[in-house]
């Protein structure tokens, strides 16, 4: 038997073949020839690996008493002369003897070969059998797993280009199976960073480093509506040789678990924002702060354009019946916007009053008290959002897409509403957004109400404590008065602070500070009884120390009150002021020319406590000298020691010549801060 080769011409160019596979190496394939008798006439190096005989060992010699055992002769015999005569082909697996003695089950493929001049022979073809079985094994658990995965898998060429794609990828892109075959993957993967992907999956190529668990989002075909996401893993395919055929891309649908991990970051925010408006917003005793607060808190993180707005008769503190339909009238109390937007002109300014229709969304929010959604805002909803055609059109010009009003509700009554709406946000209101705003309405709600109660019962307050403090003429015999009364900046209650001055007999002015300990309606009721006990005993000509002493009387038989006081009579006559002291602050005195010093007093004991006298001094008060008496207030603070405030009072009174009025404004700008806990009277005379 002779094998011919062929041969090119010079001037010919090799055609380009297709490299070999190394499936053949891996099964390792034998062949074996026979001549009619049965002798071993071509044995390739594969048969030598299989049965363990070299060429030498086996060429010339009977096949049959070489690899077959004695028991299996006349069976192979049988195969060998059918082979040969009837020129049928034979496969299956049969029992062969190895060189080292033991079996080895073969799978052959024989035939009959005819050559050119007319011999015959037997080829066989033969693989080891228990290789055969794994190869067929993993070959059938790779389609199948290829076909019944429920993970989209698709093998590339080197070019990127689909070789095979597997049913489940089908469903996830939503294109056919043939569809993908020579395409780029650039063509079918739905994603805005394809380009990355592309590259990336190129350096697997290149360096075989799998890419694993790639976490990407997009719409596909099969799901143009809804947003997706897909794991992606990428790896390199080689032959047992080494060389590259392609790349292997796996993709996972993990939409559910994208979602589930969306909604609980969208849950871990909406906790962090509730936390955070419980230390945000509340933080004060005033209406208009509270608003603000709750606007800051709500934008941008809730919406992008928010009001809030309360009704006016819930502001005057006016409790009634809500009624099921009809106009109400609103109070703007706050409004922001998280960006610049048009939308902001179409709401009502803070401060301004509106009467809103019955047929409004926000009309209706306070009559049901129940939240009003509008989860993608047409044309005709505007109308029932905007005040007016004007504000409609802004807002539509503005994008408004989504609206949302929750009501204030406090105690069980509806004081107001929470308007949202959403321009530059893409997604509409939901019911998480519902219950997120009515729970942040729900604590701002509170905070106003308290507020308000708060400011109309400290309003009342002042009122009476204004009422009952003195209007009198700046100038007395001998003397120039001015006076000053200023409520807590920090706190929601006055106090029982109170000052007067008292026209006497001969000519003589009274000059008395008071402080009742505590604050709120009773303090200031407290207040006006003893400066109506003490202008009665004033009234009498008793020296001052007499009329502390018929103070802590009256003071006594009050319910648990403490009072400070320090009462002063000028005589113009012989320019001698007597001064008498009830545990309150020493006066401060400040002379032309000389350094300004508090005046040493008795301290007395405060007025309430029983038992106890007073002593009195007096002090010579020439043309131009300056006397201040004042309350706790004006200079204890909780940050500052009070010889410190002290000493700052004195040098804010160096110039004595200066006007009163504007001596008493410059005490109080110097020494008063926002923060301060306390009320203050002030009250400062100027010998003539």
């Amino acid at each position: 038997m002779a094998l011919d080769s062929f041969e090119t011409g010079h001037d010919e160019q090799r055609p380009e073949l297709p490299r070999p596979t190394g499936l053949l190496d891996v099964l390792s394939v034998a062949a074996v020839a026979l001549d009619t008798r049965g002798r071993v006439v071509f044995w390739t190096p594969q048969a030598e690996d299989l049965f363990g005989y070299s060429a030498e060992e086996a060429l010339g010699r009977h096949a049959a008493r070489l690899l077959v055992q004695p028991e299996h002769m006349q069976a192979v015999t049988g195969l060998f002369t059918e082979v040969l005569e009837t020129g049928r082909g034979w496969a299956g697996a049969f029992p062969v003897r190895h060189k080292d003695g033991g079996g080895r089950l073969t799978e052959f493929r024989t035939m009959r070969l005819l050559d050119d001049l007319g011999d015959v022979y037997a080829l066989a073809i033969a693989a080891d059998h228990t290789l055969l079985q794994r190869v067929e094994t993993d070959l059938a658990l790779c389609e199948r797993l290829i076909s019944q995965s429920p993970i989209g898998l698709a093998l590339m060429g080197p070019d990127l280009r689909y070789l095979l794609v597997n049913p489940a990828l089908e469903r996830i892109d939503g294109i056919p199976a043939e569809d993908h075959i020579g395409r780029h993957l650039r063509e079918t993967l739905p994603f805005a960073d394809v380009d990355t992907i592309e590259s990336a999956l190129r350096q697997v190529l290149t360096t075989g480093t799998p890419l694993l668990d790639q976490f990407h989002v997009g719409r596909s075909p099969a799901d143009p509506d809804h947003e997706r996401a897909w794991s992606l893993s990428f790896y390199r395919l080689e032959d047992p040789g080494g060389r590259v055929l392609g790349a292997a891309a796996s993709v996972v649908d993990v939409t559910e678990r994208h979602r589930a991990a969306g909604e609980a970051d969208r849950a871990r925010r909406r906790l962090a924002l509730i936390a955070e408006a419980s230390t945000r917003v509340g933080t004060s005793l005033d209406v208009q702060q509270t608003a603000d607060e709750l606007a800051d808190i709500a934008a941008p993180a809730l919406a992008d354009v928010v009001a809030v707005d309360i009704l006016d008769a819930a502001l005057s503190c006016r409790r009634m019946r809500r009624p099921d339909s009809g106009p109400e009238l609103f109070r703007a109390l706050a409004l922001k916007a998280a960006h610049p937007t048009v939308a902001v002109r179409a709401a009502d300014s803070p401060g301004d009053l509106a009467a809103y229709e019955g047929d409004r969304l926000v009309t209706l929010c306070v009559h049901t008290g129940r939240p009003v959604l509008v989860r993608q805002v047409r044309a005709e909803d505007l109308p029932r959002i905007a005040r007016d055609a004007e504000a409609g059109a802004l807002l539509a010009r503005a994008g408004v897409h989504s609206y949302l009003a929750v009501p204030l509700i406090a105690h069980g009554e509806v004081i107001g509403a929470l308007d949202l709406k959403r321009t530059r946000n893409p997604a509409p209101f939901d019911d998480d957004d519902v219950v997120l705003a009515s729970e942040l309405a729900g604590r701002a709600a509170v905070a106003i109400d308290n507020a308000r109660w708060f400011q109309s019962v400290r309003n009342t307050a002042l009122t009476l404590q204004r009422s009952l403090l003195p209007d009198h003429s700046p100038h007395h015999t001998g003397l120039e008065v001015a006076s000053r009364y200023q409520p807590a900046q920090a706190t929601s209650e006055v106090g029982g602070d109170w000052y007067d001055v008292i026209p006497l007999a001969g000519d003589k002015t009274a000059l008395v500070v008071g402080d009742v300990m505590g604050n709120g309606i009773d303090a200031a009721a407290t207040m006006g009884r003893l400066r109506t006990a003490t202008c009665a005993y004033a009234e009498l000509d008793l020296a001052p120390a007499e009329v502390l002493q018929h103070l802590d009387k009256v003071t006594c038989d009050l319910e648990h009150y403490i009072v400070t006081c320090l009462y002063a009579v000028f005589d113009p006559g012989t320019r001698r002021c007597t001064l008498a002291n009830a545990g309150h602050m020493p006066p401060a005195l400040a002379r032309p020319g000389r350094t300004p010093a508090l005046l040493e007093l008795p301290a007395g004991a405060p007025l309430g406590v029983g038992g106890i006298g007073f002593e009195a001094t007096t002090v010579q008060l020439h043309p131009g000298d300056l006397l201040a008496l004042y309350t706790d207030g004006l200079v204890e603070t909780r940050q500052h020691p009070i010889d410190d405030r002290l000493n700052l009072l004195l040098s804010l009174l160096e110039e004595p010549r200066r006007p009163l009025e504007e001596t008493c404004d410059v005490l109080l700008y110097g020494l008063r801060h926002p923060d301060d806990h306390d009320d203050v009277a002030l009250l400062v005379a100027r010998a003539l």
